[in-house]
């Protein structure tokens, strides 16, 4: 039976690997979005990944590559999209760096350098005697993900592979995949924490309901704890074609009492969602004025 070591070494291969095959669909499309899709499938969700194989035409995946790189904007309003810079930058280093016989950044560290960038600390060791091992290992450290990954050229061949890893691995992939962004002055208090979503049929509403301790409120005027959040949705029908976006801003107000007493702060939005599956895309941000983005995609299906 292989042990948990081997276990979580392989769960990272496979996604990796799933991450490098990409979809059999990119053989068919128009350079443009061969161009786009060749390495953004990498920070791509699965939602995203079955969004994109349905869309039509040339337009539409037009569309869908503008909004792509908008939702990770951390600060739409400048001209410069920082994180498609800092991801395009990655993709150029890994592809330089890590060749192995294979695009750079689809080797396992290539792919691990595009989601976390550089690490804090490097760490090389070589094999020692009576080791099964032919070539040296590797630790990446990353101290705000507090995230280790170790890499291994087992065969000495030159090309490394995960073996180990110790912290939230996949918490880490997600930050950077949806484009999360967490400052000092955030009104969200933690790096990883999901939201949940959920849909009322009868009042035709979509709900969405956020950990309580993960919010930041402040003391507004009349010495009640308050946050401003701006919502900004994006629906995509699984049958049928084109997509739904609206936004919306919301204020709670609580009293010490009510915020101590809260597990989850939940907020209702009107809105008639198709019949069948459903992809939402949920994307949160600060008030005016300050920062911070949380975003998760959601499967919501409607019976027909």
């Amino acid at each position: 039976m292989p042990n948990k070591r081997m276990a979580r070494a392989a769960t990272i291969l496979f996604v990796m690997a799933s991450l490098a095959a990409g979809s059999l669909a990119a053989a068919k499309l128009d350079p443009e979005s061969e161009k786009f899709y060749r390495t953004a499938r990498l920070i791509m969700t699965r939602e995203e990944i079955k969004i994109w194989n349905r869309l039509p035409d040339a337009a539409s995946r037009k569309e869908f590559i503008a909004d792509f790189w908008l939702k990770r904007d951390p600060d739409p309003d400048t001209e410069v999209n920082e994180y498609r810079q800092e991801f395009e930058a990655r993709v150029e280093y890994a592809t330089k760096r890590f060749r192995e016989g294979v695009a750079g950044y689809n080797t396992d560290r290539g792919r691990v350098y595009v989601f976390m960038g550089p690490p804090d600390k490097f760490e090389e060791f070589f094999p020692q005697p009576g080791s099964e091992d032919r070539g040296p290992t590797i630790w990446w450290i990353y101290y705000d993900y507090e995230l280790g990954i170790e890499f291994a050229d087992a065969k000495g061949t030159g090309t490394f592979a995960i073996r180990e890893y110790t912290g939230d691995f996949f918490g880490a992939m997600d930050v950077f995949k949806l484009g999360r962004s967490i400052r000092a002055d955030d009104v969200f208090t933690k790096k990883f924490f999901k939201f949940e979503a959920g849909y009322d049929p009868g009042s035709r509403e979509i709900e969405i309901r956020i950990p309580a301790k993960a919010l930041m409120f402040r003391e507004n005027a009349e010495g009640r704890l308050q946050i401003d959040l701006r919502f900004r949705f994006y629906i995509y029908p699984d049958e049928g074609k084109g997509k739904e976006s609206f936004d919306e801003a919301r204020a709670v107000v609580l009293t010490d009492a009510d915020r101590e007493a809260m597990k989850t702060v939940a907020l209702r939005f009107a809105r008639d969602l198709k019949p069948g599956t459903n992809y939402v895309d949920v994307i949160i941000q600060g008030g005016e004025g300050t920062k911070g983005k949380i975003r998760q995609i959601f499967t919501i299906k409607v019976a027909k």
